[in-house]
């Protein structure tokens, strides 16, 4: 398989952002934080591996999950199907803010992410 078809999904609170005030750069080291830590977690899989030979071609799907609780029902619909991930808890608020998958074949992955609208501002 080829880096073409390995996707990285993730997924971001937009309540942080909207109705909670965060700051733009707050919510997306948010995210950063989630993919540096899936990253480091899972580096030795296959997929990851594959995804980071061409670091130039990486392909990630950043969405917007509406709040917290969606958030954590994603969680555990992943871990239920066994999809590795990283949930990003920011402390010391102990809030969830943003989960990550590790980098996984698009068709085996995607509809796991299908209710969730791309992230937007």
């Amino acid at each position: 398989m080829s880096a073409s078809g390995i996707v990285q999904y993730v997924v971001v609170r937009g309540d942080l952002l909207k109705e909670l005030g965060w700051p733009i750069g707050a919510v997306i080291a948010q995210a950063c934080h989630a993919a540096t830590a899936v990253t480091h977690l899972f580096h030795d899989d296959e997929h990851t591996q594959l995804y980071l030979k061409d670091l130039d071609n990486m392909h990630k799907v950043v969405l917007e999950a509406p709040n917290e609780s969606s958030l954590v029902t994603l969680k555990d619909k992943l871990s239920e199907n066994n999809i590795k991930h990283k949930l990003w808890i920011e402390q010391p608020e102990n809030i969830p803010t943003c989960l990550v998958a590790k980098p996984y074949p698009k068709d085996e992955i995607q509809k796991y992410f299908k209710k969730f609208k791309l992230f937007k501002s």
